[in-house]
């Protein structure tokens, strides 16, 4: 089975043998890499993967300042991506927690009923204290989350989607994909959520913005759940509120952001069971010693931003308010404090 995953990165080049290795357990067979304005040695380390057929690295296409769109639209005409089995979209602090079978893709496909599409909800990891940039798995530092049936107090929660070869597709969105809103009934995919379950009507046919891309989570994570670790430490996070994201161009990512996705209530070690393999993974990978090398550079140029932003006034106030803040979602503070119980 041919799997590629998609991805757009910038400044993630301490990340980046993680999740290629992580992926390649799960049974991703091709990667598909578009990078822009990176100052952190990713394109350097992305290149020498990309010479040794790990991965194939492009420029990102976008004209304007919509990056991951203009990029899956790119995608799209790319071999790896029309020749492929599966598409797995998704981004680099985000991995794909397989319950079922053997715990990789093509287990959790079986496990769905071989259907056109799986979306799989998004369990938010919390920074949970953890305050300096360590060169570690992410996916062994970080261990609490919020409850995964609830989400700053909503139950409906985003999701990441696995598309078949043989989908209708329209086009590829980050969260999912869409089909043409005039297909017959007949013709409308069969799309499971990761518990096997077909997905709520609402959210298959993009009927509301409130339904485009999340849906219910509880009871849709038998069979996989989508880690997301958006926070990591407090260093990596100060690095990323400087440089933007993908999506765009000089997002600031605020106090809200960081308080949505650092709720500690609920404790899930369950990706733990990929450790081994993904340590002997990783392993390889440093047995390259160019590979090794620009990995450091990558790990070096981090370590020094994260110095760099620290000497700034306003990052240091960032940090300290951050350091501060309180570890109930914005959403749920309100509601306690409404109650009177705040």
């Amino acid at each position: 089975m041919r799997i590629t995953a998609i991805t757009c990165v910038k400044n993630e080049g301490p990340f980046l043998l993680e999740w290629i290795a992580f992926n390649g357990l799960l049974g991703v067979t091709d990667f598909l890499f578009y990078s822009n304005d990176c100052d952190d040695g990713t394109d350097a380390l992305l290149d020498a993967l990309a010479a040794r057929g790990i991965v194939r690295h492009l420029p990102n296409p976008a004209r304007g300042r919509n990056y991951q769109m203009e990029a899956l639209k790119h995608a799209r005409d790319q071999d790896i991506v029309s020749e492929a089995d599966w598409v797995w979209v998704a981004d680099v602090d985000e991995f794909l927690n397989i319950h079922s079978g053997d715990h990789t893709i093509p287990a959790l496909i079986a496990a769905c009923g071989d259907p056109h599409a799986i979306s799989v909800s998004f369990q938010f990891f919390a920074n949970d204290g953890v305050e300096h940039y360590a060169d570690e798995p992410v996916i062994a530092q970080f261990r609490r989350s919020h409850n995964p049936d609830i989400w700053c107090g909503e139950t409906a929660i985003e999701v990441k989607t696995l598309v078949r070869r043989d989908f209708p597709l329209q086009y590829f969105g980050a969260h999912r994909p869409f089909f043409k809103g005039n297909l017959a009934p007949a013709d409308r995919p069969v799309w499971t959520d990761g518990s096997g379950r077909a997905v709520p009507h609402k959210f298959l046919m993009a009927a509301n913005t409130r339904r485009i891309r999340r849906f219910p989570a509880r009871g849709a994570r038998t069979h996989a759940t989508l880690n997301h670790y958006a926070l990591r430490s407090l260093d990596s996070y100060l690095v990323k509120t400087a440089r933007g994201d993908v999506n765009r161009e000089n997002r600031v990512f605020d106090d809200t952001y960081w308080r949505e996705r650092n709720d500690p209530a609920h404790s899930d070690t369950s990706i733990h069971r990929y450790l081994p393999a993904l340590t002997a993974a990783l392993r390889d990978f440093h047995a390259d010693r160019e590979i090794a090398a620009l990995h450091r550079e990558c790990v070096r140029l981090h370590r020094a931003r994260c110095v760099e932003l620290a000497g700034r006034p306003a990052y240091r106030r960032m940090r300290s308010l951050l350091t501060s803040a309180s570890t109930l979602p914005p959403q749920e503070e309100a509601m306690l404090a409404d109650l009177g119980l705040l």
